[in-house]
């Protein structure tokens, strides 16, 4: 058990986690082909300048390409949410070099992480006008993960502050990896009674489809309107 914390037997049949649309939108050229030959080379270039392709293929400093899935629905899109990574912005349960499957049991909660997210990104940007698609992929688990439901005091890998919270996360990430367990069931930071899931394999994360369609409208307020766009 990682630094001594619970690990639980859990089935979650139904999770929430919201991306962007434009991660899901095929490729941009893809409109200027006109036959299977012309795609065939398209996705030639695809494949030698795509990071989630050459990464299935030879891996990643973070990723061995044995830890990836073929064959599942959204295969692509669990293996690219763990090849890419963001080297100056690791997550609260992934390094700079590994990404992780993050999802909410509610989908309020899932709202919650991608808005707070969102708003830093447009502070940041100096401008609070924008307008942005998420999709609903609808995920399971089932096994043992570590369970951080019900501990008081928090530890510090649930602390607000990222500079606090994020490198404690990412310590119990490898210690979890390590066990060999699934991943991390925590109460969410920005959804004060929400529970969210954090897959650290991509073997953990199943039944993957994609849902409704949601539009967040930020109009110069912190706080989007958030309404669904399409089902």
């Amino acid at each position: 058990m990682p630094d001594g914390l619970p690990v639980a037997l859990e089935a979650f049949p139904r999770t929430v986690r919201l991306v962007s649309t434009a991660r899901l939108r095929a490729p941009v050229l893809q409109p200027l082909v006109d036959d299977d030959a012309e795609f065939a080379e398209l996705a030639e270039l695809e494949g030698a300048t795509s990071a989630r392709l050459t990464g299935q293929d030879s891996g990643t400093a973070g990723i061995d390409p044995k830890e990836l899935v073929f064959g599942v629905p959204h295969a692509a899109f669990i293996n690219a949410s763990f090849i890419y990574a963001k080297p100056r912005e690791p997550g609260r349960f992934n390094s700079p070099a590994r990404g992780a499957w993050y999802a909410g049991l509610l989908l309020e909660t899932a709202r919650r992480e991608v808005v707070f997210h969102m708003r830093a990104f447009l502070a940041a940007a100096g401008d609070f006008n924008a307008i942005v698609d998420y999709a609903e992929m609808l995920a399971s688990f089932a096994g043992q993960f570590v369970d951080l439901r019900g501990i008081d005091p928090a530890p510090a890998c649930l602390h607000p502050d990222q500079a606090i919270g994020y490198p404690a996360g990412n310590a119990l990430a490898a210690a979890t990896r390590s066990e060999g367990l699934n991943g991390i069931i925590y109460p969410s930071v920005r959804h004060p009674g929400g529970t969210c899931v954090a897959a650290l394999w991509p073997h953990a994360v199943q039944s993957v489809i994609q849902a409704d369609v949601y539009r967040a409208t930020w109009a110069g307020s912190l706080e989007p309107t958030f309404v669904k766009a399409s089902t």
